[in-house]
């Protein structure tokens, strides 16, 4: 586990600002990834890990409609929270949520519950205890909207954001091997967490 730097900022925006939002690369070489165990019982599904005989790199941003430049675009982002982290004042990561917005489907049309839309870190900054603050910071959003749970999507090839996210305390509530027809090779996985005022 690694501690916070003293030198980094923890910041709530007040608006988007996408395009710096966006400058923060979340590419990151897929080495692993989670292949889905079906098990009988009432246990269901497990996750196993798996190393592939041949690691890519995978950019988020590339996709098409993807970069969160197009976010504005396609939510009405009213309310939505941009939340920066600084290191000796230069951007090391961010994060986006999402609250009470019809049109993301995985809201649910629910007033208590917050999505992680995005967070990501720059490669120099990795593991250093930023994605931690920035996660802990959207905790403290939610709380503050009267929510009572978060919810993540993430895919079976970033072995390192499910690491990350059951380590913040999120259990995998759903698997769905046919959410990106366009990605066959990637699975959705969706974590939750529920949240507690202090």
């Amino acid at each position: 586990m690694h501690a916070r730097p003293e030198s980094l900022e923890i910041r709530e925006g007040g608006d988007l600002a996408l395009g710096e939002y966006a400058s923060v690369p979340i590419g990151f070489e897929v080495t692993h990834v989670l292949d889905v165990v079906d098990t009988p019982g009432p246990n269901g599904p497990r996750l196993r890990e798996r190393k592939l005989d041949a690691p890519y790199w995978k950019d988020y941003d590339s996709l098409d409609g993807a970069s969160p430049i197009h976010v504005a675009a396609q939510f009405d982002t009213a309310n939505w929270a941009a939340i920066s982290a600084r290191a000796h004042g230069v951007r090391s990561g961010g994060a986006l949520a999402a609250f009470d917005t019809p049109s993301v489907h995985l809201l649910e049309g629910r007033r208590d519950l917050v999505v992680l839309w995005d967070l990501r870190v720059a490669p120099q900054h990795r593991r250093r205890g930023v994605g931690r603050a920035l996660f802990q910071a959207v905790e403290r959003w939610a709380v503050g909207k009267g929510c009572t749970q978060l919810k993540v999507e993430t895919q079976n090839v970033n072995v390192p954001a499910c690491r990350f996210y059951a380590r913040q305390g999120c259990a995998l509530g759903a698997i769905d091997r046919s959410a990106y027809p366009q990605l066959p090779g990637e699975i959705q996985l969706l974590w939750w967490k529920d949240l507690r005022a202090p």
